[in-house]
């Protein structure tokens, strides 16, 4: 008992943790979670005047109207805290690892270190998962373009049959927003299955040697506020 209660108040404290975060730099948060919380418990209010005479009615409805508001708020305090926290890191050298290591979905495989980088923190990374092997440019195009490039024909002399994607998140031109990179991912049409998405990562690890001074990607559950001035 006192194990979960423990848990319980850490879950606790870290909601409000995050909430305090998130408000700084977004200043809708108290209102849009106001909104969110009563206009459940509204709804059930009404329902519960229309379709209940009862006082059993008065009594579920209203709870679950509670009970949705709460789910609510929690599921839209998480979408605007990991926004908010993609827009502290987007730019920055490692983003893309950040949503590699903590974004990405279980049938996506891939890790917070960059197969390539160039003394100007440039970077390409490689996740592989149902859409294939995609390789994620950061930085500048001009310049990841060749870095890409490279580590396709890596790819295509150990793997000649897989297919390679690209996609490019950086300031130049229509590239992917950092925050929709991982729902870009999801969107790739199906072309590997879960045992060939084991076999070609596993394939393309043993050939791989990591990078001698490559940063790590940053956890946007971990990016602290600026103080305000």
């Amino acid at each position: 008992m006192a194990a979960e209660k423990a848990k319980r108040n850490g879950r606790i404290r870290q909601m409000v943790e995050v909430y305090r975060t998130t408000k700084v730099h977004d200043r809708n948060l108290p209102l849009a979670l106001l909104l969110c919380f009563l206009a459940p418990v509204a709804v059930s209010l009404l329902l519960a005047w229309l379709l209940s005479g009862a006082w059993f009615g008065w009594i579920v409805w209203p709870v679950t109207g509670i009970l949705v508001g709460i789910l609510l708020v929690m599921i839209v305090l998480g979408r605007r805290a990991e926004k908010v926290a993609y827009e502290q890191i987007e730019g920055r050298p490692g983003a893309v690892g950040a949503v590699v290591q903590s974004a990405l979905r279980r049938s996506w495989r891939g890790s917070e270190v960059p197969v390539a980088i160039n003394r100007n923190q440039d970077a390409v990374y490689r996740v592989i998962g149902r859409g294939g092997v995609v390789l994620i440019s950061e930085g500048s195009r001009a310049r990841t373009q060749r870095m890409a490039a490279d580590e396709e024909r890596k790819i295509k002399r150990a793997l000649r049959n897989v297919e390679v994607v690209h996609l490019y998140v950086g300031p130049d031109g229509d590239g992917v927003p950092l925050p929709r990179l991982s729902k870009t991912l999801v969107k790739l049409k199906p072309k590997l299955n879960r045992n060939e998405v084991a076999a070609v990562y596993n394939r393309l690890v043993s050939l791989q040697a990591a990078p001698i001074g490559i940063p790590k990607g940053m956890d946007p559950n971990r990016v602290r506020s600026q103080r305000p001035r």
